[in-house]
């Protein structure tokens, strides 16, 4: 007998059936006693698991017969026994509903389909022993088989993977409302079987995370949707890990301020020379080192479809929810990866979605895990890195905020400084204050000027104890990275921000065992984790959000500038003058719906609770966290 023929017997007693309008009700009964009588004659029930075998081909007789197979099975399917129907579940597992949709050409199964998942759920709201089977069955349709993905490929693609899975969802939401347990079961069935194999494709990963995706914002996403996103998280970082990152961990210190990966070029371009000439020599290596990696090509993939996820969530009014998951999962998995790459750039993005309220908060809650002595020294470290390498490259952040946080970094460190009674000055023992000091130094690089460019924050920034903690015996210039020392003196300078000359011998600073120590065996020193991103579609997101090194105005610059005659560019992040960005800070104020006051002091975008907690530590006199 060919693949695809119905048994003879078997045909000619349906054709027989036809023959007598054979009910429904019928039906049913024949393959229940069929079920119930295996033990003793296993005739008719073998016949019925030939019928569900894979057909080559298929026409309207012998889609209908398996139809009315399936219909059957649904309706007796309290009989069906996971021990003595072993056969059946099988052949129901090799029925898929991708093959169905796209392995005959000239005949639409939709209708196996539909019987399909009608017995799945069927078998999910009656049988709570293969409660688990049927959910497993429907997730492992969120990707495609290799062969299928490429015939998805085809003009009629799309639709043909709607139709499986607009099913598979639509069944997930009815064994929900039959099981309420269902939700609960499904979630760690959906993390268990995310593509964890070596030769997984990108298509593959990337269509299963579009429906855990789907999942989140679905209908049942109040219940599963709060595992979804942690879950995608854990998959970043697993692949982010995953990438050999030789060539940065090598990166000379020096070109921490020459790296610039674009001068607004639009696009990847590996024969643009004077794309090239952007980079200095390790950002070239690195870039090259990523070049047809299959692993960076996957986790683009991935970061970009949670991008275009964050804003579906905008645009529905969820961001606000859906950060808050994010910014758990970052403190637990994100934050102390030793030197993830490219993950945390979901939670930058996030947040250039919605400043006021992501913004503000991220920046937040990475300077009380800073300022916290509840968290363990590495944690500490690693927050005050991200924060300050976000608050540098965050271009939606408004100056008033930066200048805040600045103040409290040096009021921390300060109040270390003064309850100090060790006399080790051994960097290792002093890491968090070294990781401190260095976080206001790298900020100031980059805001410097915009900072001293507005009367009030040019005050404030006067008025820091910065001399005072730059010139204690713990002596942070000469431990923290030079390349950071030497740039921050060098606008200090210029800027005029303190008067003493002996801080002022910033040339060539050459590192040192010092240095190396407080940084630690990861070298947390080194680490800026918002430096440019190096995904090609990845960046596209964040370019507009994203403030680069070249496009930062010194406070040197000018000198420079009215020595070679140039102007800068009307796009240059900190090339405005006071009113523009006092004019930044009204329209903040207004914007988040705030009494607008004329007063300079009071114009700022960072919301009130934040700013009255910095006043009463700064200006009442309150103690501040000591490192």
């Amino acid at each position: 007998m060919e693949d695809g023929e119905l048994p003879t017997m078997v045909d000619e007693e349906l054709h027989t059936m036809e023959e007598t309008e054979i009910s429904d009700l019928q039906l049913i009964y024949y393959v229940r006693d069929a079920l119930l009588e295996v033990t003793d004659g296993r005739e008719n029930y073998e016949e019925i698991v030939r019928y569900l075998q894979p057909k080559r081909n298929l026409n309207s007789h012998v889609a209908a017969q398996i139809v009315a197979t399936l219909k059957a099975l649904a309706g007796a399917v309290f009989y069906i026994d996971s021990v003595h129907h072993g056969d059946l579940i099988f052949a129901l597992e090799r029925m898929n509903l991708w093959n169905l949709a796209t392995s005959y050409k000239y005949y639409d199964a939709t209708d196996i389909m539909d019987a399909l998942v009608e017995l799945i759920v069927s078998l999910a709201a009656s049988k709570g022993m293969f409660i688990d089977w049927c959910l497993e069955r429907l997730v492992r349709h969120f990707t495609a088989p290799k062969r299928v993905i490429d015939f998805l490929k085809n003009e009629d693609g799309f639709d043909r993977k709607n139709k499986v899975l607009s099913r598979v969802h639509a069944a997930l939401k009815q064994i929900s409302d039959l099981v309420p347990l269902a939700p609960m079961r499904l979630t760690p069935i959906v993390i268990q079987n995310i593509p964890k194999r070596y030769d997984v494709t990108e298509h593959e990963i990337v269509m299963y995370v579009e429906n855990m995706l789907k999942l989140e914002s679905g209908a049942i996403g109040e219940i599963v949707g709060s595992t979804m996103l942690p879950a995608l998280v854990d998959k970043l970082i697993e692949l982010d890990v995953e990438i050999g990152w030789d060539g940065k961990m090598q990166e000379d210190a020096k070109c921490i301020f020459e790296m610039e990966l674009f001068e607004d070029i639009a696009e990847f371009a590996d024969d643009d020379e004077k794309y090239y000439s952007s980079m200095c020599a390790s950002e070239l290596l690195n870039r090259n080192n990523l070049q047809c990696n299959k692993v960076v090509e996957k986790i683009d993939s991935l970061i970009v479809l949670t991008f275009l996820h964050l804003e579906s969530c905008q645009s529905s009014g969820r961001l606000t929810e859906v950060f808050d998951i994010l910014l758990a999962s970052f403190k637990r998995t994100v934050l102390n990866t030793y030197k993830s790459k490219f993950t945390q750039f979901v939670m930058f993005y996030a947040c250039a979605l919605d400043p006021e309220r992501c913004g503000v908060k991220f920046a937040m809650v990475l300077i009380d895990m800073f300022e916290s002595q509840l968290n363990p020294p590495i944690t500490r470290m690693s927050a005050v890195a991200y924060l300050a390498s976000y608050l540098s490259r965050a271009k939606f952040l408004s100056f008033a905020l930066v200048a805040d946080i600045i103040q409290s970094l040096v009021h921390s460190c300060f109040a270390y400084c003064k309850k100090l009674h060790d006399s080790d000055m051994n960097p290792e023992a002093h890491q968090v204050f070294y990781s401190g000091c260095q976080a206001i130094m790298y900020i100031l690089c980059f805001h410097m000027k915009s900072l001293m460019d507005v009367p009030r924050l040019k005050i404030k920034l006067i008025k820091m104890p910065m001399l005072q903690l730059w010139e204690h015996k713990l002596n942070p210039l000469k431990v923290c990275l030079p390349s950071v020392v030497e740039e921050f003196l060098k606008q200090a300078k210029a800027a005029r921000l303190f008067m003493s000359a002996e801080l002022f011998v910033f040339e060539d600073l050459l590192e040192c065992d010092l240095s190396k120590a407080f940084g630690g065996m990861d070298r947390l020193d080194m680490f800026f984790p918002f430096d440019p991103c190096l995904l090609k579609k990845s960046e596209s997101f964040i370019r507009p959000h994203f403030v680069r090194w070249s496009r930062v105005k010194t406070t040197y610059g000018d000198e420079e500038e009215s020595d070679s005659g140039s102007e800068a560019s009307d796009d240059n992040f900190v090339d405005r003058n006071a009113n523009d960005m006092i004019d930044d800070d009204m329209v903040g104020s207004v914007g988040a719906g705030r009494d607008f006051d004329p007063d300079l002091n009071k114009m700022s975008i960072t919301p009130k609770s934040f700013k009255y907690r910095f006043k009463e530590q700064m200006e009442r006199g309150r103690s501040l966290p000591s490192l």
